[in-house]
């Protein structure tokens, strides 16, 4: 998987669904995982649902959870 996310303008929505969804995969280990804890138990495709559909930078919405 790339790290970095795709750029809006040069990728599909499902392309950045995907990206998401492999990123932020659970591994049904919360103790040593954290991605409930930074996102405050939200599944990662809502928080991420504006990259998702075009209307928001992927670092903008992460800026807001770091």
């Amino acid at each position: 998987m790339n790290a970095m996310p795709p750029e809006i303008q040069n990728s599909t929505r499902e392309e950045r669904e995907a990206f998401i969804r492999e990123k932020f995969k659970c591994i049904s280990d919360c103790d040593s995982c954290g991605i409930c804890l930074v996102y405050h138990g939200k599944d990662p495709v809502l928080v991420y649902k504006d990259y998702i559909d075009g209307n928001a930078e992927y670092l903008d919405i992460a800026r807001k959870y770091r």
